[in-house]
């Protein structure tokens, strides 16, 4: 089923067009928005007005257009604040269905939020929770408390940042008076709310809307000298956000568009954007502000498909990252079984490897996502499909992870086969030293994991790797020095495997060199061989998982 969710906001109009799967998930087709800035003309003079709503009939004429082109089976349109308080909202509904054919549904608030809170659930990764999710348009700020298991708080409160422009910002740049009369007021329309949503100390504050995300991108950027490659789950402290707010509140609105990171289309709403977070911040005492990309129209299309996606039955709050990455998974056709074989045998290996490396439960998890994700790129084509790879997890929308741990995703997709990662290569560029290391040692496991199954047999059923002591060492010859810390450790990977698992070997010492450098060793082979296993050949799942 193919779906338009019509976002009409106080500040732009938003139109997304997706196939919905049978498992809850679903696939963009096609996007537009418009800033029409409906919220200003309503704070201002009550209305919306006839060559206002002309326009925002143009710009649904255009959206119209764009969904037919996809055959799309079901359009929802959602009109918010600008449609709730405008004294011609319902004259402006019957025009718009007169002359489009298209019939608007006005929400209340605590709906609205109640629908972006689907969305934000369902792509950050509330952990730890409760969380507060702060959603900023132009006519009001919707604000949540809850975590992955549901939504336990919703309120609307007329805070959006065009009203509050249109009201109370008088200078460019904004004086000290407007800065104040900004603060006095989001300070006395949030009071009675926060009263409330704090009383379960929300431990993550998440924003959404563009105004939150434009703010994030501008201290992002000044902290690390460029604009972040993904937005999704970005996350800036307390500290950066402060960077940025004086840069913004001491900018004019020209000075601002021109900012890294920054959304043109909104420098005017920023001040009032900042008057908000910093209140937020300040309220719930959160250090850092985590970016959600998915909004309300987003939570138009969960709610139209009725069950949002399998991860929401789970109890986990990580459950969500594994469906995103099982989505993605099926979407690229992948070789299921090899794929969780080779995650397997690589967490074997992880494990029996843990006091050689040191890592903990999160890089596990991240070992064991990039190897179901590592050969997705023959979707595209068996030649370079590592490269292929990276590229589909870099841009395959990926939920509840951080910008960081996509990228470790992408290089240990984009080098499995073959290579070493190299700053120029962005993902790998994106990372810390510290992650640079991480990324390299769980390289080598996933390289040896995937040689283990070369074949595509899963002849190989077990494997381990046990490390002589430091202490325990052998010279490049092989001659013992006991006791001496000098020398090549050695290592000796044991594998139970159905037959003599040649291939496997072989490819093993292709493989390994990654494997000695980073864990200082020479790797040997042993095999230990199992009783014969039935052929299951290899298939390509497209519905499964």
């Amino acid at each position: 089923m193919r779906i338009a969710a019509l976002d009409l906001g106080s500040n732009s109009f938003h139109l997304l067009v997706v196939e919905a799967r049978l498992d809850g998930s679903f696939l963009p087709l096609a996007r537009d928005r418009e800033m029409l800035r409906l919220g200003d003309l309503v704070a201002r003079t009550g209305e919306i007005g006839d060559e206002a709503t002309g326009r925002a009939i143009e710009v649904i004429r255009r959206f119209r257009a764009v969904w037919e082109s996809q055959r799309t089976d079901e359009v929802v349109a959602l009109g918010t604040a600008a449609l709730r308080e405008a004294v011609d909202g319902v004259a402006f509904v019957d025009r718009v269905r007169d002359e489009t054919g298209l019939r608007i549904q006005v929400v209340d608030g605590v709906r609205e939020a109640e629908l972006i809170f689907t969305a934000v659930r369902s792509s950050v990764l509330i952990d730890p929770g409760p969380a507060l999710a702060a959603d900023l348009g132009g006519g009001s700020l919707e604000i949540m408390v809850g975590d992955r298991s549901g939504i336990g708080f919703a309120a609307s409160v007329r805070l959006g940042v065009g009203r509050l422009t249109a009201e109370l910002v008088r200078s460019d740049p904004p004086s000290a008076s407007d800065r104040a009369r900004l603060r006095a007021r989001v300070d006395e329309e949030l009071a009675p709310v926060l009263a409330e949503a704090l009383w379960v100390k929300p431990r993550m504050l998440i924003g959404s809307s563009g105004t939150l995300v434009s703010i994030a991108r501008i201290a992002a950027s000044l902290r690390d000298g460029g604009a972040p490659p993904m937005i999704n789950q970005l996350t800036v402290s307390a500290k950066e956000i402060s960077v940025a707010a004086k840069r913004i509140l001491g900018s004019s609105a020209a000075e601002r568009a021109r900012l890294p990171g920054c959304d043109a289309r909104r420098a005017e709403l920023l001040p009032a954007g900042i008057a908000v977070l910093e209140a937020l911040l300040d309220a719930t005492s959160v250090e850092e502000l985590t970016v959600s990309e998915w909004a309300l129209r987003e939570g138009i299309v969960l709610a139209t498909i009725g069950s949002h996606d399998r991860a929401e039955l789970e109890d986990d709050p990580r459950a969500l990252r594994r469906t995103s990455v099982l989505a993605l998974c099926r979407r690229s056709s992948w070789r299921q079984r090899h794929a969780r074989h080779v995650a397997s045998l690589a967490l074997e290996l992880f494990d029996s490897t843990a006091a050689g490396h040191g890592l903990g439960a999160e890089s596990r998890e991240i070992l064991e996502l990039a190897s179901l994700l590592h050969d997705i790129g023959e979707h595209v084509s068996r030649s370079g499909h590592d490269r292929h790879s990276a590229y589909l997890i870099e841009n395959g929308g990926l939920r509840g992870f951080a910008p960081s741990e996509v990228a470790k995703l992408s290089v240990l997709a984009r080098y499995h086969v073959r290579g070493t990662p190299k700053p120029s290569f962005d993902s790998f560029a994106l990372l810390a030293e510290s992650e640079r290391a991480e990324v390299l040692t769980l390289l080598a496991l996933l390289r040896i994991a995937d040689a283990l199954d070369a074949a595509h047999s899963s002849s190989v059923e077990h494997a381990r790797v046990s490390v002589a002591p430091a202490g325990d060492a052998a010279s490049p010859d092989g001659s013992r020095k006991d006791g001496s810390s000098g020398g090549v450790r050695m290592a000796e990977l044991v594998v139970a495997a159905h037959g003599d698992a040649e291939l496997e070997q072989w490819t093993v010492r292709r493989k390994q060199e990654l494997f000695e450098r980073v864990f200082e060793c020479s790797l040997s082979f042993r095999l230990v061989r199992l009783g014969p296993a039935p052929y299951e050949p290899d298939r390509v799942v497209a519905g499964l998982g």
